[in-house]
């Protein structure tokens, strides 16, 4: 796993991946801006005080408020955004790293969209959950990260793997191999909520799945007898 780390990392600032760098941080800073003039707008709306006063300090509140629930949303931006450019990502991945393996097919553009929306909506709606514990501190920053953890490892592992085989058998071999793909996904999390580096998410997260696709792939097939087969989509 770390090794796949340390690749994604540095490719990640590679001359080949810098057009789709580029691409993913503008779109990434884009979605995060409307997020949070979103949230904004809803604050302004919602803080109407008779008082002067009292409604300039609950709009400083707020600001800072908005300015930290951009925390939630980094993940389901970032799900959205991987989507985009999964099939640009995987292909250099595959071809830097992996020429004498048979490609990946491409995720069909609508199907991986509407994916990773839907993981948008449930990352979304459970960390608006998780704001219960945001005044416990340690169990909250415990919780966020292993529900995070949790589900950036199942989106970006099913996303990588549904390249190579069905949906089905992505899930499949993402829960023979839960351990390490809740890992990954931990490591991910952490990134996550770290300033500015946060933006890379997407991109990293994506080029650290495709390899631990291909590792775990390979554990895999020797562990069920299969070395040497290329897994078809569909079977």
């Amino acid at each position: 796993m770390l090794s796949a780390a340390l690749k994604a990392a540095v490719q990640t600032v590679s001359r080949p991946f810098r057009a789709v760098l580029l691409k993913s941080l503008g779109l990434t800073v884009l979605l995060l801006i409307l997020g949070w003039i979103g949230l904004q707008a809803l604050a302004d709306r919602m803080l109407v005080l008779p008082n002067e006063t009292a409604t300039w300090i609950a709009h400083l509140v707020a600001g800072l408020g908005t300015a930290f629930g951009l925390l939630f949303l980094v993940t389901p931006v970032t799900a959205i955004v991987a989507g985009f450019f999964l099939d640009d990502v995987a292909e250099i991945v595959e071809r830097t790293h992996y020429p004498a393996d048979a490609p990946g097919q491409p995720v069909p553009l609508v199907k991986g969209l509407f994916l990773s929306l839907r993981f948008a909506a449930l990352v979304l709606s459970l960390n608006l959950l998780l704001l219960a514990l945001l005044f416990i501190p340690g169990v909250n920053l415990i919780a966020w990260l292993g529900v995070n953890g949790y589900l950036l490892g199942r989106e970006y592992f099913s996303l990588a793997a549904m390249r190579f085989r069905d949906e089905d058998g992505a899930t499949a071999l993402r829960r023979r191999h839960r351990g390490e793909v809740f890992a990954a996904g931990l490591l991910v999390a952490t990134l996550a909520i770290v300033p500015f580096a946060n933006l890379l998410t997407p991109l990293f997260a994506t080029a650290f799945f495709v390899h631990l696709h291909k590792s775990i792939a390979a554990e895999d097939a020797k562990l069920l007898g299969t070395e040497g087969r290329t897994p078809r989509l569909g079977a």
